[in-house]
């Protein structure tokens, strides 16, 4: 069962971000800060791949009693051991992903508006990812949502809601009194010269929004 403390501080990977330093170390390093919440993007690998490396990133988020989520595929989320997955608007519907993955599965849904968040919801969703709420450097194309839009999806579902889209330590602020129950974070992260001591940041910052929130 997934808790909405898991929520506070969600730490999506980007490889590009971490360019030469170790990706395992600085996954770590995040977990280490404060991360309640991973989820592995690789869009670049093959099936087989992204299982292989889900399992060895599965080892260190279970040391940490943290869920791992993987983006898209939830077949490689099953075979990989991870505890869910996070699907955009145009993946896979929620409704299939649970129907084959069970109860016990988590599932994450992108949502941009009412209608997305209440279907979600609907089949089966237990968290929503709510944005883009500020220019991001990882998606350039990404739609925005202004704090009011943000808002009014949180207080149109029961199941919680993580912000994410270009969220810094320095911009988080703007989000407070939204409803989210936590921010979801990459290049604040995994950009940073110092993977360990960004995410205790955030982290802090995360307990103030969020103590606003539903928590």
């Amino acid at each position: 069962m997934l808790s909405k403390n898991s929520l506070r501080l969600y730490a999506v990977t980007d490889r590009h971000c971490i360019g030469s330093r170790s990706f395992i170390e600085e996954i770590e390093n995040a977990l280490k800060g404060g991360v309640t919440i991973l989820q592995l993007r690789e869009k670049d690998m093959s099936e087989q791949e992204l299982i292989d490396e889900a399992i060895i990133i599965k080892q260190i988020c279970s040391k940490y009693n943290v869920p791992l989520i993987i983006n898209d595929n939830y077949s490689a989320a099953l075979k990989s051991g991870a505890d869910g997955v996070h699907v955009g608007i145009e993946d896979a519907p929620v409704a299939e992903i649970r129907r084959i993955c069970g109860n016990d599965f988590i599932i994450g849904a992108t949502a941009k508006t009412i209608e997305q968040a209440k279907k979600a919801e609907s089949e089966g969703a237990d968290y929503l990812g709510v944005g883009a709420v500020f220019p991001s450097p990882t998606k350039k194309n990404a739609v925005r949502i202004d704090t009011i839009q943000l808002s009014e999806i949180c207080s149109s579902v029961a199941i919680p809601a993580v912000a994410i889209g270009g969220i810094t330590n320095d911009n988080a602020d703007e989000l407070t009194g939204s409803g989210i129950c936590g921010i979801a974070v990459v290049s604040s992260l995994f950009g940073a010269d110092d993977v360990k001591k960004a995410a205790e940041a955030l982290a802090e910052k995360s307990r103030k929004i969020a103590s606003y929130g539903r928590i």
